[in-house]
């Protein structure tokens, strides 16, 4: 794969239908993997799914089979219960063989529902806790920084994570120290856990609030593989931005599903067989 920093900033064809086409195998590798593990996060993968394809085929500046190159762009999964969508692609860049996916969350396995840095090759962060990847992903851009590096580093969160309030002490942080390096992306499906996010805490204005903080504000559709490529890709490239950046991607919590759309009960779920079946088909067609 060619460097792609050097890459044109706008959204060609031929490169927004591979992030379209990862997107989906990285959906139909979550359905087969949570298969495997017999429980998992469908909806919270399949939201972001367009993200992830995004920053690993579009953005991020990567080396094939180079999971530790120190130059390489960081990625700080911060809702890192989605992991099963995330494991695919990492396989894909050829940091681990595919084959050992096939054990996720068997005994013994670095493959488990949350990322595990110690264990697992391409993966800068282990999350699952949720609020810490903010925090973490200042400090390392800071650090990116005092080393004189090229490295961006990219945090992707929940919009439900946005209720703890450590999230809220890192954006001070970085804006304060000018973390430029620094983006912030968070996955606006607008339900948690426990339902809606702003029926549990409400969050909005989001974008005022990211801009009360001191940081540079972007708003894009998260499932458009084209805005989100030209959009993220110009926000790496600028190279007059002097604060860290906050991109807000609308969403749909179980995208590609129908009935999990927007249905907080499928945050943690498994299909049966003839549904599994169903489901792929399903998300086949669609694409």
């Amino acid at each position: 794969m060619v460097d792609q920093t050097q890459a044109p900033i706008a959204a060609d064809h031929q490169l927004v239908e591979l992030i379209r086409e990862r997107a989906l195998f990285a959906r139909l590798e979550t359905v087969r993997l949570i298969s495997i593990a017999k429980t998992g996060h469908y909806a919270s993968g399949f939201s972001c799914a367009e993200i992830l394809a995004t920053l690993y085929y579009g953005v991020m500046n990567l080396r094939r089979g180079e999971p530790d190159w120190p130059d390489r762009d960081r990625f700080l999964f911060g809702k890192g219960h989605a992991a099963a969508t995330l494991y695919p692609l990492l396989a894909d860049w050829g940091f681990f063989d595919p084959s050992e996916l096939d054990g996720y969350t068997r005994l013994g396995s670095a493959f488990g529902d949350h990322p595990d840095m110690t264990r697992i090759p391409g993966v800068d962060f282990s999350s699952g806790s949720l609020g810490h990847a903010l925090s973490t992903g200042t400090g390392m851009a800071l650090g990116l920084r005092m080393q004189k590096r090229p490295s961006n580093v990219y945090v992707l969160l929940g919009d439900g994570e946005l209720h703890e309030g450590q999230i809220w002490e890192a954006a001070l942080g970085a804006a304060h120290h000018r973390v430029s390096n620094l983006v912030a992306i968070i996955d606006r499906n607008g339900y948690s856990l426990d339902g809606r996010v702003d029926d549990v805490t409400g969050i909005e204005p989001l974008a005022d609030k990211w801009r009360a903080f001191g940081w540079e504000v972007h708003e894009v559709d998260g499932h458009d593989a084209g805005a989100l490529l030209t959009l993220l890709r110009s926000v790496a490239a600028d190279p007059d931005r002097t604060r860290p950046a906050a991109v807000i991607a609308h969403t749909v919590k179980g995208k590609g599903i129908s009935y999990m759309e927007r249905d907080f009960g499928w945050h943690l779920g498994w299909l049966a067989e003839q549904d599994e079946i169903d489901a792929v088909n399903e998300l086949r067609s669609a694409r």
